[in-house]
């Protein structure tokens, strides 16, 4: 059981037995009242306040939280932001290799604003303070959202292991998410990177606009992972031959003959048990991909000065959207997991509905019209 102990003044007992209050060495000194409780384990803590109340009230509260196993030993309280990210990336290290690089670049920015404070003093008017300066310095608005939402993970963990009592993070915090409509190349663009790529890379191009892959999809591509004959890919493996992210990934995309020409040759040229090389019949790197990509952008009229190779799968769900696909089939040759991730992103490419629901609704006020006319027509025939 906690209690508050006075520091300036001892109870003693005088000649008569009397129980009177005398002068401590401290008295005059420091804080003069101390909480006192005990953690799970029997240790005894303490700290010291001014007033008795506050003192008062201090001690309850920490009982409180060990009994409820809510309580923050005062060694993980001082735990700083910095010592927790080296602590949270061991453990995060178990993840896929690029899944770990992009939180190491996370983790670094995090550093940078909150690394030599506490857990417990990152407040969420700090949060918000940094995800408005980060816009501030140029950072994009779904950077700045992905950042967010690190931060929020790192700090959940430290809340879950049971050295930080609240989250700082929260949708008060949170930046918006930024959508954007992404570019989406026209035919022409497209057959301009990929005339501009260097030879052995260009099944990547190929891969990406027409069969939707990623580009650690495409790296990753094997001949064995094709089906020339029946005119099916499908993907096994990502860069360098890594599982792929999720299992909506592995969907067999089907391919025209002529794609399936096109890669078959690439196999013939090369030689190589990858569809796209490094010219020496190895596997291409990422890296070379979008390099090649960058230099092609810049000579390509109309493109902007952001194209990726991600933007090749935007050309493809145009081109599925403009033939006549439905939701259902653009989700499915994109494979994304739902179909709330093609229409948030491609929502606005569809034929635009308001003259299909303006007829339909004109056709109704029409045909009533039409009745109201004939009423007086049929009447005076009678």
């Amino acid at each position: 059981m906690g209690f508050t102990k006075d520091l300036w003044h001892s109870t003693t007992t005088d000649a008569e037995g009397n129980k009177v209050k005398a002068r401590t060495a401290r008295f005059g000194k420091g804080r003069r009242w101390l909480a006192v409780w005990h953690e799970a384990d029997g240790r005894e803590r303490t700290k010291a306040f001014e007033r008795k109340t506050d003192a008062d009230r201090h001690w309850p509260t920490q009982e409180t939280d060990v009994s409820r196993g809510a309580y923050i030993t005062p060694a993980d309280a001082a735990t700083t932001v910095d010592q927790w990210c080296d602590t949270w990336l061991a453990g995060y290290a178990t993840r896929r290799t690029s899944t770990v690089r992009q939180a190491k670049t996370h983790v670094a920015l995090i550093r940078k604003a909150f690394g030599a404070l506490p857990l417990t003093g990152v407040r969420p008017s700090a949060v918000r303070s940094w995800c408005a300066q980060l816009k501030a310095d140029g950072y994009e608005q779904s950077y700045v959202y992905a950042l967010h939402a690190r931060l929020s993970q790192i700090m959940s963990d430290a809340v879950h292991d049971g050295i930080l009592s609240r989250n700082p993070c929260s949708r008060r915090t949170s930046p918006g998410a930024g959508k954007q409509r992404p570019y989406c190349a026209t035919t022409e663009q497209v057959w301009a990177i990929y005339d501009l790529f260097p030879e052995h890379l260009r099944p990547a191009v190929l891969l990406g606009a027409f069969a939707g892959l990623r580009i650690a999809e495409a790296c990753g591509a094997r001949s064995e992972d094709t089906d020339f004959m029946r005119g099916v890919f499908t993907p096994a493996v990502q860069w360098p031959a890594e599982p792929l992210k999720t299992e909506t990934s592995k969907t067999p995309v089907p391919i025209p003959s002529e794609l399936t020409l096109e890669l078959s040759a690439a196999v013939a040229r090369w030689g190589s048990a990858w569809l796209v090389t490094d010219a020496a019949g190895g596997q291409a790197s990422p890296w070379s991909v979008e390099r090649a990509m960058r230099t092609a952008r810049k000579k390509v009229p109309g493109l902007p000065e952001g194209f990726r190779f991600q933007d090749l799968r935007h050309f493809l769900a145009s081109l599925l959207i403009a033939s006549g696909a439905d939701v259902k089939v653009v989700q499915a040759r994109l494979r994304h997991a739902s179909a709330k991730t093609t229409l948030d992103t491609y929502s606005h490419l569809w034929p635009d509905a308001d003259e299909s629901t303006r007829a339909a609704v004109g056709a109704v006020l029409a045909a009533r019209a039409e009745g109201l006319t004939e009423q007086p027509r049929n009447a005076g025939r009678s």
